[in-house]
């Protein structure tokens, strides 16, 4: 077991190491630059069409599972998770305050990274035995670069099928059941149970059930949590300047504060910035190409808000508020806290009586909906390889997994599921600037449409 550790543990710092994450942030630049910063310059279009309905001219829907919205949620379900709470902890901890800026950096990039993403899941999407849409990174390796690049496709499919068992199912049931039973007391077991039975009814309903779940948890929680953070926000407004300040000169300096070298402020924000996000990783393209859209470009718009709302809005919330705890004396940050228990009790510290339930009830309900999100996720990869006769199969150990995760040492798993992540992104990044000359095309014909008047 121990050399299977040691194996997980090197391969997954290889994957994880400076040359992926320069590979991460360098597609996002390469996008950037030849989609001239439709990030930026088409963001509050792209807020707009979250919440859009466009029809066909018959009235009828377009072609498609789920709504602009479900399909939003359902990312967000898999990427507004623990790593908002635990990983922006980690990297502030362990990099210092300017890792902050390096994932709101991240971020920025990968919106157009978010972006090519989806216009390539909905443009290369097919339909399946049941009618349902299937898409993702393996359908646009598979129907957009051609069989020679095959086997890349199911290098993909394998390693996210793989994945979903680890950061989808049974780390985030982990963190479910270690948190109640933290503050409720509740035996773990206990917890394993009912969150397996409230999995089950879930997912086994398929995609329109995970969409429809996910459209009402997503929103209660990223809402209730964000404005926990802000009202600690406003009731330390002095401490705002200063924690933004010390963001911005440990992000070039790596000397403030919790800081260290600047090289290690750059990988943590990076990494960690990735890792929430989850921009080229290749999941979200699977949720996006279920879409009910009547172009790729708008889905892709709707795909890109998901970056935005979850790094620039949620991942800055907590890195702010851990900063200011930092700058109010830290006195309260023991030397064995990390992660989401750092987070936790500097919530506390600043909004007493409220502060500590609002990241526990948050860190419940993110890592729920990620158990949903990633269901899907896996299925889909699962079914890619093994046919659609596989789905229910898939299901039912994907749940059993949730189980699992509540009563199990998560060492190894963690360390699986990290490298899997990692390696599931090298044959997606590779496609998205293989086919990025079809990004730019659908981009030129959905603006020119909407010029003629064709497209709202």
């Amino acid at each position: 077991m121990e050399s299977v550790k040691s194996f997980f543990d090197t391969l997954g710092g290889w994957v994880w190491g400076p040359v992926m994450l320069v590979f991460f942030v360098g597609t996002g630049v390469l996008l950037t630059l030849i989609l001239k910063g439709l990030q930026f310059s088409m963001l509050g279009y792209a807020l707009k069409q979250v919440f859009a309905s466009h029809k066909a001219e018959d009235g009828s829907d377009h072609e498609g599972d789920i709504s602009h919205f479900g399909a939003l949620m359902t990312a967000l379900s898999a990427t507004i998770g623990t790593g908002n709470i635990a990983g922006v902890a980690t990297a502030v901890v362990a990099g210092g305050p300017g890792a902050v800026f390096w994932m709101w950096m991240t971020a920025v990039f990968g919106m157009a990274t978010k972006y090519g993403e989806g216009v390539l899941a909905v443009k290369f999407r097919t339909t399946n035995a049941k009618g349902e849409m299937s898409g993702g990174p393996m359908y646009y390796i598979q129907n957009g670069l051609g069989k020679n690049w095959l086997w890349m496709a199911y290098a993909f499919a394998v390693f996210g099928s793989i994945a979903a068992f680890g950061i989808g199912s049974s780390v985030q049931s982990n963190s479910v059941a270690q948190a109640i039973h933290t503050s409720f007391n509740v035996d773990p077991a206990y917890t394993g149970v009912a969150l397996t039975i409230l999995t089950a009814v879930v997912v086994l309903g398929g995609i329109r059930g995970i969409a429809t779940a996910s459209s009402f948890i997503v929103p209660v929680m990223a809402i209730g949590y964000v404005l926990g953070g802000l009202a600690i926000i406003v009731m330390n407004l002095d401490l705002v300047a200063p924690a933004v300040g010390i963001i911005f000169e440990d992000a070039f300096t790596g000397q403030a504060v919790a800081g260290g070298a600047l090289g290690t402020v750059i990988r943590y924000g990076v990494a960690r910035g990735v890792f929430s996000n989850e921009a080229g990783m290749g999941s979200a393209p699977i949720a996006a190409a279920a879409a009910k859209t009547d172009h790729p470009v708008r889905q892709a718009l709707v795909s890109m808000t998901g970056t935005f709302l979850d790094t620039i809005v949620v991942c800055s919330i907590t890195g702010i508020v851990l900063v200011m705890g930092l700058m109010s004396g830290g006195e309260f940050v023991k030397p064995e806290l990390s992660g989401a228990a750092l987070t936790t009790v500097t919530f506390q510290k600043l909004l007493p009586g409220i502060g500590g339930w609002v990241v526990t009830i948050g860190l419940i309900f993110f890592a729920y909906s990620t158990i949903l999100g990633w269901c899907y996720y896996g299925e889909k990869c699962a079914t890619y390889v093994f046919g659609e006769g596989f789905a229910n199969i898939y299901r039912v150990i994907y749940v059993a997994t949730v189980m699992a995760g509540t009563v199990v040492s998560l060492d190894l798993v963690w360390l699986m599921a990290d490298t899997f992540n990692g390696l599931m992104a090298i044959p997606n990044l590779i496609a998205l600037i293989l086919l990025s000359k079809v990004i730019v095309s659908e981009t030129r014909d959905f603006k020119e449409k909407r010029k003629r008047g064709e497209l709202p």
